[in-house]
């Protein structure tokens, strides 16, 4: 069985990158017992804990992706703006609504990376996710009228054709439209 799963470590190479950066991140910079360190804690994890295959699911696009990294980083500063003004302001607070939004893609993997991505941007967060509907219930911040809640739907929806562009494949942007 660990046979078996240090074979798959081949098809993870791009994660186990990604948590080696993490890993010198974490420990403040990049040298030789960060490097092999993090190495070893991700090959012990992967094996320990293998992943789920999303591998028929993604593709990394590197334009849609620098782009997606970019508008999602302006989101969180934007967000960050609002909801600091609104706790700081004098006067009542602004009215909340808890909405659904009903997502594209029937994927699994794009509906809980959706609602990560949305709980991340201050003034929302997921209260639940109905994974046979494909629908994220969020609670948004000062979404009192019909057109604030429109437009909170109309930017998780975007928000999530974002990150289809940026790593979907073709077949899940055609079954969710996009193509």
């Amino acid at each position: 069985m660990i046979r078996r799963r240090l074979k798959d470590l081949r098809g993870s190479l791009m994660w186990i990158l990604a948590a080696v950066a993490v890993w010198c991140l974490l420990w403040g910079g990049i040298d030789l017992k960060n490097v092999l360190g993090g190495a070893l804690v991700a090959v012990l994890v992967f094996v320990m804990f293998p992943m789920p295959p999303t591998g028929h699911e993604l593709t990394l696009r590197p334009v849609r992706f620098t782009l997606f990294v970019v508008r999602f980083l302006a989101d969180c500063a934007v967000s960050a703006v609002q909801v600091g003004y609104f706790a700081l302001r004098p006067g009542p607070q602004p009215p909340s609504s808890v909405i659904a939004v009903q997502m594209a893609s029937r994927s699994d993997f794009f509906l809980t990376f959706t609602g990560v991505l949305c709980t991340l941007i201050p003034g929302s967060v997921v209260v639940e996710a109905q994974r046979a509907t494909g629908t994220l219930f969020l609670h948004t911040f000062n979404a009192g009228t019909p057109e604030a809640v429109e437009k909170a739907r109309r930017d998780v929806r975007a928000q999530e054709e974002r990150l289809l562009w940026a790593v979907g494949r073709r077949e899940i942007l055609e079954e969710a439209g996009l193509r």
